[in-house]
């Protein structure tokens, strides 16, 4: 996933890994020859299209808002689409009550006209106070979480590893994210959550303690989930 940072001067464009402490943990438990973290690409405010999420600083709030009410006022002087019209009028009243676009309650149709505009607050945006500013990671994973994401893991004797997903994303659609041929022949996940596999100390005593479940296709994965995925070759 991508996330815009806004007047952080600290997080520098480009690949970041999310280092997690649970997954050190798993790892740590497993002994896998290989650790591997969830990725983000930090852009800058130039690829806020391609963005999935918005990080800055939380005394820059009302730059933001302030940016994105000038797009709209610009934008209302030139419309003359009377649907785009009532659209920039509505996103106006919000932005002027210091409201954020991505908390409104849009229509699917008003996100899509949304989707090109290129403005800041349509994304999720998280905000970082004066005492979390030195914490690059944290920060990084606090927008990760905030844009609506979680991670599940896996692991085994060549590698412990964290993946990415949308909060909601089921069993099937989270074997896609480690690959289409498992998604495509799925049969069933074998999930472990993480205080239970920390707790019994790996994957085969927390079997042993039944601590394992069989979960079908419509599972919806919870945050630090340990999956195994079952499929036909």
């Amino acid at each position: 996933m991508k996330i815009c940072v806004v007047s952080l001067p600290g997080i520098n464009p480009g690949k970041h890994n999310l280092k997690d402490p649970r997954l050190d943990q798993v790892h740590k438990i497993t002994g896998s020859k290989k650790e591997t973290y969830i990725q983000v690409e930090v852009v800058t405010d130039e690829d806020i299209l391609d963005a999935e999420g918005v990080l800055s600083a939380s005394d820059s709030k009302q730059d933001l808002i302030l940016k994105d009410l000038e797009f709209v006022e610009t934008r209302l002087s030139r419309a003359e689409n009377e649907a785009e019209k009532i659209l920039l009028n509505k996103l106006k009243t919000l932005l002027e009550k210091e409201e954020f676009i991505f908390k409104s309650e849009l229509s699917e149709e008003e996100r899509r006209l949304l989707s090109g505009y290129g403005m800041i607050t349509v994304k999720p945006v998280s905000l970082a106070g004066s005492g979390e500013t030195e914490d690059s990671n944290a920060l990084l994973v606090k927008a990760f979480g905030e844009s609506g994401y979680i991670s599940f893991f896996t692991t085994g004797e060549k590698e412990t590893r964290a993946w990415a997903v949308r909060k909601g994303t089921s069993a099937w659609e989270a074997a896609g994210a480690i690959h289409s041929d498992i998604q495509r022949g799925f049969i069933r996940a074998e999930i472990i959550s993480l205080n239970d596999f920390i707790a019994c100390g790996g994957e085969n005593k927390a079997k042993q303690a039944g601590k394992l479940r069989l979960e079908q296709k419509d599972y919806i994965m919870q945050d630090g989930d340990l999956a195994n995925f079952r499929f036909n070759k």
